[in-house]
């Protein structure tokens, strides 16, 4: 009988809806299941599909791929979605969680101009936390840099681990567009690290969200220091494909970046033995 040679995470890989725009919530779903995707997370934004907790649900159910997480609308175009109230916004989406039976919500920390939400906001997080077994995951963000300028639009900081959360998400596109060491940003989060956004930067200005492995982040390093932890949260691709020339193109793409996680996340435990 033989020992297994790698040791693979419960982690569960999943596609955010979001990396198929302009495609619809609806393709994501396609994909996911035509590629061999445990599940997605549900980028909630101006698509009324990904808004519709029952149209949602008749995904899941018809391509047979469960909803592993819930994107809050925190982005500028999704300041509407789901009430300009950004408490509320947090109130629909911990529903929607726990009606489709996703286990995480993502959420953004506030805009700065968002005062009142950011004053009370980390609080706040752990008064919903207490209140329902979906995990608040909160993720990193970022400085906004116009040529020789940095902005700093998030409160109480782009860099979340500076704040007491109970569960964090790390995005690898967002280290990257901080010029932030990703490594000792999961270091500080430690157990709390719950969530992971996997995509590739290389530093500039913009928020790339490459394919992993087509930048300058420690994707692979990230990825295996999860399996040797037995990390079992999930692992989300969220990339940009807008440039693909074709339905193809992007799905070639999707392909690559499952590839890429299902490859690295694994860890040696020695060399098989009779």
């Amino acid at each position: 009988m033989t020992e297994p040679v790698v040791r693979i995470p419960d982690a569960k890989v999943a596609l955010s809806t979001a990396s198929v725009y302009p495609e619809s919530t609806a393709t994501a779903f396609e994909i996911a299941a035509r590629l061999g995707y445990d599940g997605v997370e549900v980028m909630v934004w101006t698509d009324p599909v990904s808004q519709d907790i029952e149209a949602l649900r008749r995904l899941s159910d018809y391509h047979q791929v469960p909803i592993l997480a819930v994107h809050a609308p925190c982005l500028l175009i999704t300041q509407r979605v789901w009430s300009t109230d950004p408490w509320v916004k947090l109130q629909r989406a911990r529903t929607a969680a726990e009606k489709l039976g996703a286990t995480t919500v993502v959420v953004h920390p506030p805009f700065r101009w968002q005062r009142g939400y950011a004053r009370d906001f980390v609080q706040g997080i752990w008064r919903m936390a207490d209140e329902t077994d979906v995990r608040f995951a909160v993720e990193n963000m970022y400085p906004w840099r116009y040529r020789d300028r940095e902005m700093l639009a998030y409160a109480p900081d782009w860099d979340v681990t500076k704040d007491d959360y109970r569960h964090f998400t790390v995005d690898l596109s967002h280290t990257a567009t901080a010029r932030t060491d990703a490594i000792q940003m999961i270091d500080r989060m430690g157990d709390r690290l719950a969530h992971i956004h996997l995509a590739d930067g290389n530093g500039s200005a913009k928020d790339e969200h490459l394919v992993p492995g087509r930048g300058k982040q420690p994707c692979a390093e990230l990825l295996e220091r999860l399996a040797t932890t037995g990390f079992a949260g999930h692992v989300v691709i969220e990339v940009n494909t807008r440039r693909a020339m074709s339905a193809a193109e992007r799905e070639a793409d999707l392909a690559e970046a499952l590839a890429f996680t299902r490859l690295h996340l694994a860890s040696p435990t020695g060399a098989a033995r009779p």
